[in-house]
């Protein structure tokens, strides 16, 4: 699928007041040459292994489920408020469940170092050696760069829900564990799920965009693909004079083992001339689905929304804000000459200050802290771009089915894990595509000879692999929607 010209960088990003997009007429194509290269991963923690190659990924006794908890009493005690959901697990595969500590604000190579002493220890049989790990805590708490690092290689998931003060709720830590347990031993589960897809209308070239080369393909798959070979699944698209917050909640509420898609700017904070550190964690992240209308914590708290069901929010911060944003040095930079008449200044201040700490958002901790809410959610934890779902330039081209994979293999009761792996084998496709880049120009250096890489297609390659490698799961990695046909 092909469409017209866009040689723009648009982003998913809107103020909180206003709801008019930061960049609204988003960056010149040109803008993504000016990013500079990669970090290198420290020990190639990008590598993918496999503890049980030959085991399916879905298989919890062969693959196993542990738990990384903050050190200290605060992990000791939210290690105790999932306890139902450790027991469940516990029961699930046959074994008990292996509980690990993490330090506070591990770096990526803190992160690389915690992996190989405590996780992947040689004294321990690689057969017990979980895969699946859900994360307890906030990032500051257990950091988001280990749960980077694990990801390539592991199914790994992050709990966390807090009071408006910023500190642990235990009773939504258990309320989420008991959710999970219920809905998974459900004894009148549906025969297959419904499909949920929703775009927001807000008059932006970037929602637009995404209605058109992700939204729209999606409902063509699950048209043409899966509803032949499933006669019990049901769709509903929202979109145009549907997207509003009313038809969304009732279509959320009602949803039976839902699986949903949703494609809106998030709300940015700037911080601090606009609000204090409180309100950007309270606000930010929530969705913009325009015409002033915001989907924020206050009504998931309570409202019967996604219950049972997976979620993947396609947004800036839908998922978290993160203590460095991977297209800061880029931006700061084109901010600092001036480049362009884009206000980048406002962009980078949504980031937390340096006094501020890193934070998940606070409306999937609603959601997920709510009984007849989502078991998982799969969201963006830095700014959020169209390269996950777009590539071209002067065309641009769908790539719908990168997202389109992970609604089927949430769809069929696969884990939420491995549904989130099949965006990050994209990710590291794209990472081996910037090694690449790199090893040929030390070479043509090193002969003497003109860089052989297009500085256009490398910038690319650079937006998309930063793009890829800011969605992360929250919620338990091996949760799974229950329906018949899945467990059968």
């Amino acid at each position: 699928m092909k469409h017209g010209r866009a040689e723009v960088l648009h982003l998913l990003l809107s103020h909180a007041d206003g709801r008019r997009p930061f960049l609204e007429q988003g960056l010149p194509a040109e803008a993504a040459g000016r990013a500079p290269e990669p970090e290198r991963v420290p020990g190639r923690a990008d590598v993918p292994w496999l503890e049980a190659p030959e085991a399916l990924p879905d298989d919890l006794p062969a693959q196993r489920w542990g738990v990384i908890a903050p050190e200290g009493r605060e992990g000791d005690a939210m290690r105790q408020a999932v306890a139902p959901l450790i027991q469940h697990r516990a029961g699930e595969q046959g074994a008990e469940v292996r509980l690990y500590r993490a330090p506070a604000n591990l770096d990526a190579l803190g992160a690389v170092k915690w992996r190989k002493t405590q996780y992947r220890i040689e004294s321990e049989p690689e057969a017990e050696r979980p895969k699946y790990l859900l994360i307890l805590g906030d990032l500051h708490q257990v950091s988001i760069e280990l749960q980077h690092v694990l990801a390539h290689g592991a199914y790994v998931g992050r709990l966390h829900i807090s009071r408006p003060s910023g500190e642990p709720d235990l009773e939504g830590y258990t309320a989420y564990a008991n959710k999970v347990r219920a809905f998974e031993t459900d004894t009148a589960a549906s025969e297959a799920p419904d499909v949920l897809l929703f775009a927001a209308d807000d008059g932006s070239n970037a929602t637009r965009w995404g209605r058109e080369l992700l939204v729209e393909p999606c409902q063509k798959l699950v048209e043409q693909r899966w509803m032949p070979k499933r006669p019990g699944l049901r769709l509903q698209v929202l979109s145009h004079e549907q997207a509003r917050l009313e038809q969304l909640l009732r279509a959320a509420a009602t949803a039976r083992a839902g699986v949903m898609l949703s494609v809106s700017h998030g709300l940015g904070l700037p911080t601090p001339a606009e609000a204090s550190v409180e309100e950007q964690r309270a606000r930010q992240g929530a969705l913009d689905l325009g015409g002033g209308q915001v989907l924020a914590r206050e009504q998931l708290r309570d409202t019967p929304f996604l219950p049972g069901g997976m979620w993947f929010s396609l947004a800036c911060f839908s998922a978290a804000t993160p203590p460095r944003s991977m297209f800061h040095p880029w931006l700061a930079q084109l901010a600092q000459q001036k480049v362009y008449e884009s206000p980048l200044d406002a962009v980078l201040q949504c980031l937390p200050r340096p006094d501020a700490r890193p934070f998940v958002t606070a409306l999937p901790q609603a959601a997920l802290s709510n009984p007849r809410g989502p078991l998982a959610i799969i969201g963006h934890s830095d700014l959020a771009w169209m390269f996950s779902f777009s590539e071209g330039e002067a065309v641009l081209q769908s790539r719908a089915s990168r997202i389109a994979s992970v609604l089927e293999v949430l769809s069929k009761g696969s884990r939420a894990g491995v549904a989130l792996d099949t965006l990050m084998r994209v990710y590291r496709d794209a990472n081996d595509d910037l090694a690449a880049d790199a090893h040929v120009r030390r070479q043509a250096e090193l002969d003497g000879a003109p860089d052989p890489v297009d500085p256009r297609e490398h910038a690319y390659r650079w937006m998309l692999r930063n793009d890829l490698r800011g969605y992360i799961l929250l919620g338990d990695p091996a949760a799974r929607l229950s329906f018949r046909s899945a467990t059968a």
